[in-house]
Order: structure tokens, then sequence, then C-alpha cells
């Protein structure tokens, strides 16, 4: 999937009040993230096989994706007849400058 360089017209979606001032465009749909993030959440479990899944999220930025891939990883460990086990650690990152 293709997503344009001029990205969508905010029309095309629901928008809370509170953002309408703010908003021009919508560069990718929250639909088109959930779907490549249930896709991704395939990939690893089949790349992983029955291997344990070590799942280590970078803190701040990226809590949200994070728990979303988890919660796809578990349903998907839900419809099999073995379940792979998931340790869920997380990590703390702070920029440091060398200049």
């Amino acid at each position: 999937l293709r997503v344009e360089e001029s990205g969508y017209n905010e029309n095309l979606f629901c928008i809370p009040k509170h953002y309408e001032e703010d908003l021009e465009k919508v560069f990718i749909p929250h639909g088109l993230i959930l779907d490549r993030t249930e896709s991704l959440a395939r990939d690893i479990r089949q790349d992983m096989g029955s291997h344990h899944i070590v799942a280590l999220c970078v803190l701040k930025g990226g809590y949200k994706f994070f728990a979303d891939l988890l919660d796809h990883i578990k349903a998907l460990n839900q419809n099999v007849d073995k379940s792979v086990p998931v340790t869920v650690d997380f990590v703390r990152v702070s920029r440091v400058s060398y200049c």
C-alpha cells in the first residue's frame, strides 16, 4: 500500500472537535496503522515459531504501538494449539549529546 505524500483530506475522517482547528491533513490513517500492526504480529508469530518471544518496549513514544502489537500477538496465541510464551520488558532511553 502506498501512502500519498500529500496525505488524506481531513474531511474523510471523524475528527474530534478539539483537533479540528489544528489538523490540516491525515498522513497515515489510524486503521492503516492498526492493520499493519496486526500484520506485523502475524509475521513475528510465524517467524518465531515455537520459540519464546522477548518483547522490549522503548518507553515514552513507543508504548501505544507496543501494547497494540502485544495484543495482536496474544490474540494469535489464543488461536493455536500450542501458545508461545511472551516476556515483556521496558527500557527508557535518554538522548545524549557528544558535541
